[in-house]
């Protein structure tokens, strides 16, 4: 998969500015912001590969970086809440076998642009379109004026054709970043983790902390997420993997405000790898929470603490 960014008109290779030219290539084209690439958004992104294959065409992936919430809201309260950062995005794309993935820097200008000022310019001009895929509720540009309508109109004067990709849902539960949302929110990992079709995701970097948990003999890494906008589920403690050198290990991992060992209110990622004792000190790493294990609580002194921290293990170590 070819990564490439676009910014005010100029196309360049994903993390620098070499230019690059793309007009000559027929292209099928989807665009989405794709937060979380849960399994409606991978439907969609699997027809529009079909489509590629079928008439030898690209496939492309169009999103935004950063999330047009964060643009389109001015200066937003408190995180976002994103079900993936853009690392996290990009390598859930990789196993989706497209060719390009397209990715828009949405400034205030791009904002303003009209969804045919958008289909002309960019998925036609930039990307050579021949045709679009789109979920059925998408819409698109300046007020997201631009539609399924929108699209099939100008597709007859510029020569594209549109395909609308219908609903997916899980019973009767359609799949939508908000739902998933909503279930990590209430701690249901399990269920969100259905709907996303993998486990949830937490990156971030291994920072100094207090080493309060060596002193009970449940040493933690302490971990900044690489993005500020990255939801956090439920506080509580979870059943979470990492892999570390090629190995996989089970964690528990403790999302909170640590009422124990500090007053201070700040919501903190504190992971306890079983069976890992070394050094990881500015690794950035990944975890995947599996299960919600308990509720965050206060406890009365650092040894009942300790005691409830046993539980917790034995209770992971039952699903490993």
């Amino acid at each position: 998969m070819r990564i490439v960014e676009y910014d005010n008109d100029l196309v360049c290779n994903y993390g620098s500015r070499s230019p690059v030219d793309l007009l000559s290539t027929a292209s099928a084209v989807t665009v989405g912001s794709y937060d979380g690439v849960h399994e409606g958004h991978r439907k969609i992104i699997a027809r529009m590969a079909a489509i590629a294959r079928s008439r030898h065409l690209r496939s492309v992936v169009v999103t935004f970086e950063p999330h047009p919430r964060r643009v389109l809201k001015g200066s937003v309260s408190g995180p976002l809440g994103l079900l993936t950062t853009l690392e996290e995005k990009i390598d859930l794309l990789a196993g989706e076998a497209i060719d390009l993935l397209f990715i828009i820097r949405f400034t205030p200008d791009f904002a303003s642009r009209t969804s045919d000022d958008f289909i002309r310019n960019v998925l036609v001009r930039v990307l050579g379109a021949k045709t679009i895929i789109i979920g059925y509720d998408h819409a698109f540009g300046r007020d997201r004026s631009g539609s399924q309508r929108t699209l099939e109109y100008l597709g007859i004067e510029l020569g594209f054709d549109v395909e609308v990709v219908e609903e997916v849902c899980i019973g009767h539960e359609h799949f939508s970043s908000t739902r998933i949302r909503k279930l990590l929110e209430a701690g249901n990992i399990e269920e969100a983790n259905e709907f996303l079709g993998y486990p949830y995701m937490i990156t971030g970097w291994v920072v100094a902390g207090e080493k309060r948990g060596r002193t009970i003999g449940f040493p933690t890494v302490n971990v900044k997420l690489s993005d500020p906008d990255k939801l956090l589920p439920r506080p509580g403690v979870y059943h979470a993997q990492t892999e570390i050198n090629g190995t996989l290990y089970n964690a528990m991992m403790n999302v909170g405000v640590r009422p124990t060992v500090s007053s201070e209110g700040i919501t903190t990622v504190e992971v306890n790898i079983l069976g890992y004792s070394g050094d990881l000190y500015g690794a950035s790493m990944r975890f995947t929470l599996l299960r919600f294990i308990r509720d965050e609580r206060k406890f009365s002194s650092l040894e009942e603490l300790k005691m409830q921290l046993e539980k917790d293990k034995k209770t992971v170590e039952l699903y490993c």
